[in-house]
């Protein structure tokens, strides 16, 4: 139970504000679109894309330990805010 309280509170935060989430909310918001519906296909897409998420760290399990693997999405993270921040200040 404490690793699944563990990737559910981590997947919940991170998810919390980002793009997919505008997203959903702009859908959500128009006019004649089913709450439901907008629900149902942003939940359907979440669960596809996080399944291919598992098998893809399921693969890379195989082939690289934790630890660089860890290392490597960190530096990713990084790297991905790094040029954000730099963008936001281009566009200043």
């Amino acid at each position: 139970m404490t690793a699944f309280l563990s990737v559910f509170i981590t997947v919940f935060l991170a998810e919390l504000g980002d793009k997919t989430q505008l997203a959903t909310v702009l859908f959500a918001s128009e006019d004649g679109k089913s709450k439901w519906m907008v629900f149902f296909a942003a939940a359907a897409a979440l669960t596809l894309s996080t399944a291919a998420a598992v098998l893809a760290g399921a693969a890379a399990d195989r082939f690289v330990s934790a630890l660089p693997l860890k290392l490597i999405a960190g530096a990713g993270f990084i790297l991905i805010g790094t040029l954000m921040v730099i963008e936001h200040f281009r566009a200043v």
